[in-house]
C-alpha cells in the first residue's frame, strides 16, 4: 500500500473544550531550535538571559556527587534547600515553596487561582509564559501598556480594581525591558491592591538589581507571593529550580496541586551548593555589571540607545519601529549571534542582549554594524 492509499489517521479522544480552543505553541523559540533550522550553532549565545558565567564550582561538585544517587527520587519536601533558604532569609521554612523554576510555580498559581473567566492583570509585553498559564486555565487577561519603558503601576492598580482581578503579575526588575521600581514604590503598589487580589511579584533578577529594589519580606501579608530563582545570577537555568515566599497558609495551598517530585535530587543538590557559595555569586554579579556597561558602550557606538538595566541583560532601543528591529535581529542571527527582542509594540522597537563574556560581546560588537546596515 502506498502512502497515498493509507487510511487517514484515527482521531484521538477529544480534549476539553478549553484546550481545543488554545493554540499549540511554545512561548519561546529556543536557540537549539534555531540552530537546527540553520544547520549550524551560534557563536555567541546571548539571548536567553542565562548566565554564561556558569554555576558555582561548589554547585557542580554537589551535582556530580548527587548524580551517583540519581536512582533515588528527590526529597518531595525539599527539606534541606528550604531550610537553607529559610536561614538565609530569616523566615520559617513553611513560608517557602520550592518548585520547577518560576515558570512552574506560576503555573501552579494559575491552577490554584484561575478558572474560566477569572480576571488577571499584567503588563502588555511582559513575561509571556505567565500569560500562557493563565490562558491554559481559561483566565481573562487584562494587559496594561507600559509607560516610560516599565510597568505602569498606577494603571495596573486601576485595572485590577476595575476588573476585580484575582491575580496581578509584576516583574521587578522587569523582563523584557530591564528597568525597575524602588522598594518603596512596589510596597505602595502592594498596599493599594484589594485584599482579595493576589500580587505575583517576580523577582528573578533581584541579585543583579541595585540595593533598595526589594521591599522587606512580610509573610504576614496574605495577598503577596514573591518568586525568585536559581536560573539567573546563580547560573543554574538548566536545572529548573525556583522558589516562592509567602504566608504559610498560602504556601500550604500549593501542596494540594504541586508535583511533589518535580525538583529532582541532582537539582536540589546543585541549588543548595550554589546558595552556599556567596563569593561566587558576588563575582558573577560584578561580571554582569561590567558586561552591562560594555553592551551599552557597543550600542552607543552604533548610534543606538541602551536602556538602564537592573537585570542580566540590556535592552537596546533601535530607534525605529518593530519591523526595523526585527531586521536588525535577523542580521545578528545570520552572523551567528543569538539575541532576542520584545514581542509587542511599542516595545518591539528594541532588541535585548544578555550579558556575556568578553568574546561574546566582541562578536556582538563586530556583528551589529553590519546588521544595522542591512536593516535600513
Amino acid at each position: 500500500m502506498s502512502q497515498t492509499d493509507a487510511p487517514p489517521p484515527r482521531p484521538h479522544p477529544p480534549v476539553t473544550p478549553l484546550a481545543a480552543g488554545l493554540p499549540a505553541t511554545v512561548p519561546f523559540v529556543g536557540p537549539e531550535a534555531q540552530e537546527r533550522a540553520r544547520g549550524r550553532p551560534f557563536k555567541a549565545r546571548i539571548g536567553a538571559n542565562e548566565s554564561v558565567f556558569g554555576p558555582s564550582p561548589r554547585a557542580v561538585e554537589a551535582m556530580a556527587a548527587a548524580a551517583r544517587d540519581a536512582w533515588m527520587y528527590g526529597d518531595p519536601e525539599i527539606h534541606e534547600l528550604k531550610a537553607a533558604l529559610a536561614a538565609r532569609l530569616g523566615l520559617a521554612p513553611d513560608a517557602i515553596l520550592v518548585g520547577e523554576g518560576i515558570d512552574g510555580l506560576l503555573g501552579y498559581a494559575a491552577r490554584l487561582f484561575v478558572s474560566e473567566g477569572t480576571a488577571v492583570a499584567t503588563s502588555l509585553g511582559s513575561y509571556p509564559t505567565f500569560n500562557y498559564h493563565v490562558a491554559g486555565y481559561g483566565g481573562r487577561l487584562i494587559a496594561v501598556p507600559y509607560a516610560a519603558n516599565r510597568a505602569d503601576l498606577d494603571a495596573l492598580l486601576a485595572a485590577a480594581k476595575r476588573e476585580q482581578a484575582r491575580l496581578v503579575y509584576l516583574a521587578n526588575p522587569d523582563n523584557p525591558m530591564g528597568l525597575w521600581w524602588s522598594a518603596a514604590e512596589v510596597a505602595r503598589f502592594a498596599d493599594a491592591l484589594p485584599e482579595d487580589c493576589l500580587l505575583l511579584l517576580d523577582e528573578a533578577y533581584l541579585e543583579t538589581a541595585p540595593d533598595g529594589t526589594a521591599p522587606e519580606i512580610d509573610v504576614a501579608r496574605p495577598n503577596l507571593l514573591r518568586f525568585r530563582t536559581f536560573s539567573k545570577a546563580m547560573g543554574l537555568a538548566g536545572l529548573r529550580v525556583g522558589y516562592a515566599l509567602g504566608a504559610p497558609a498560602l504556601i500550604r495551598e500549593f501542596d494540594k496541586i504541586r508535583n511533589h517530585f518535580g525538583v529532582g535530587r541532582v537539582a536540589q543538590a546543585g541549588a543548595l551548593g550554589a546558595l552556599e557559595d556567596r563569593d561566587w555569586l558576588a563575582g558573577v554579579v560584578r561580571q554582569i555589571e561590567e558586561s552591562r556597561a560594555e553592551i551599552a558602550k557597543i550600542a552607543e557606538a552604533a548610534g543606538l540607545a541602551p536602556l538602564p538595566s537592573a537585570a542580566n541583560f540590556v535592552t537596546i532601543d533601535c530607534g525605529r519601529d518593530g519591523d526595523f528591529a526585527r531586521r536588525v535581529l535577523a542580521g545578528l542571527l545570520s552572523r551567528d549571534v543569538f539575541v532576542r527582542m520584545p514581542g509587542v509594540a511599542p516595545l518591539d522597537r528594541c532588541i535585548r542582549v544578555s550579558c556575556g563574556r568578553p568574546a561574546d560581546l566582541t562578536r556582538f560588537a563586530e556583528a551589529l554594524p553590519g546588521a544595522l546596515a542591512e536593516a535600513v
